[in-house]
């Protein structure tokens, strides 16, 4: 298995320069890893930095909490586009999942899908904050909504990933999107793991000394 292309190498501390953006990007680069995910301001920066390099650019949207309006959260997600992202994970507005109003949790994706312009989309549920039933709901809304992708975590919530949460999420949303594994993933073994279970795409702030070997 080619590791590296299924690594988003992600850097979205809060504390993060423009320079250690760029850094980023060329080490993401030089070991042709899929994609770097950052904070959607970087994202013309990064789209300069990873140019004719075939590293996709993603970004994020509503991170890391999702709870703000479905307008505000297209808003950016449209603005991420004409910034040159290629891929957007955005973060759900998890209350809405732990109530069980997954209508609303469509809506809410379904707001960004519209504006996002045929780029790859994936939902963040962080899984972390939710019962089984409700990570059943929320990614089958999120696929309904029209999500290329669910995704566990953000790395902010009360933990990461687990094998568990991908088998979930794998038979929730039945073939009809992918699965990306995020948060708290730090070495080969742990995103080998996760690959094998079911997921696609793993991000991790670790991707360049995973494969680096």
């Amino acid at each position: 298995m080619d590791l590296a292309r299924h690594i988003e190498q992600t850097l979205l501390r809060p504390e993060a320069t423009a320079a250690d953006v760029e850094a980023h990007c060329r080490r993401a680069a030089e070991y042709q890893l899929f994609g770097v995910c950052i904070a959607s301001r970087f994202v013309p920066l990064a789209r300069r930095s990873v140019e004719g390099t075939g590293v996709r650019v993603v970004t994020v949207v509503a991170f890391p909490h999702g709870a703000v309006p479905s307008s505000v959260k297209a808003a950016e997600a449209r603005n991420a586009v004409e910034d040159g992202a290629d891929e957007l994970d955005m973060v759900i507005s998890v209350g809405d999942a732990r109530a069980g109003d997954f209508a609303a949790v469509e809506r809410d994706v379904r707001a960004v899908r519209d504006a996002t312009a045929g780029r790859v989309l994936k939902v963040i549920l962080e899984t972390g904050f939710l019962s089984d039933e409700q990570i059943d709901g929320a990614a089958r809304a999120a696929v309904s909504a029209g999500a290329d992708f669910v995704k566990t975590s953000t790395g902010y919530g009360p933990r990461g990933a687990t094998v568990a949460d991908i088998e979930r999420l794998v038979r929730a949303v039945e073939g009809r999107a992918g699965v990306k594994a995020s948060g708290g993933i730090r070495t080969r073994d742990a995103a080998l793991e996760m690959l094998n279970a079911g997921a696609s795409r793993i991000g991790t702030s670790s991707g360049v000394e995973m494969v680096a070997r």
